[in-house]
């Protein structure tokens, strides 16, 4: 299987193959409207800004997976990402990420790359990792998403590159970005 196998759903019901990103590196990003990292559309909507003009494009999949936050559907998850993030990269429909109804895209990447386990020795990650083991101690086997805003990289040619945890630094995202775009494409 390769990611362009894969078809994904706009919010207006329209299936859509990833055979459309071919060519193209893609951060794919498992998103939500009412989630203490949602401050992170703002840091998307730069990354695609910057990068746009030399291929990269950003995908948002509303996720509502985690302690609920993102209760809207899809087309109002969009219409709140435009609003209050002026987010102009493709938000599609609402996704899940683990369990029994997994979105197989997500599937895909998440065995695609390995994670990252979260430090305890980083307040952010150590608070995250209590709560997931409280609420949701499911997610913390294998290579389940942890939480909203986990991103996944893949290049012009379709390789899944690397994940990244919601809590790692978009300056770290931005320099990964970089050695992709800098790197010949193998289409």
């Amino acid at each position: 299987m390769s990611i362009y196998n894969y078809l994904i759903r706009k919010p207006n019901g329209e299936i859509l193959s990833m055979e459309t990103y071919r060519g193209k590196a893609i951060l794919i990003v498992n998103t939500a409207s009412r989630c203490r990292f949602t401050y992170q559309f703002d840091e998307l909507q730069k990354l695609y800004e910057n990068y746009k003009e030399r291929g990269l494009v950003v995908l948002g999949f509303p996720c509502d997976q985690f302690g609920q936050q993102n209760p809207e559907n899809g087309e109002e998850s969009a219409q709140f990402c435009q609003r209050n993030y002026g987010v102009s990269f493709p938000i599609y429909d609402l996704v899940q990420v683990n369990g029994k109804e997994t979105e197989p895209l997500f599937n895909y990447l998440k065995h695609e790359v390995p994670f990252r386990e979260l430090d305890e020795t980083i307040a952010t990650e150590k608070m995250l990792k209590l709560r997931l083991k409280e609420e949701y101690p499911d997610y913390l086997i294998g290579r389940n998403i942890r939480w909203n805003f986990t991103k996944f990289l893949v290049g012009a040619n379709g390789e899944v590159i690397k994940r990244f945890e919601p809590t790692e630094s978009d300056l770290d995202i931005a320099a990964e970005i970089e050695r992709l775009l800098a790197e010949p494409t193998l289409v």
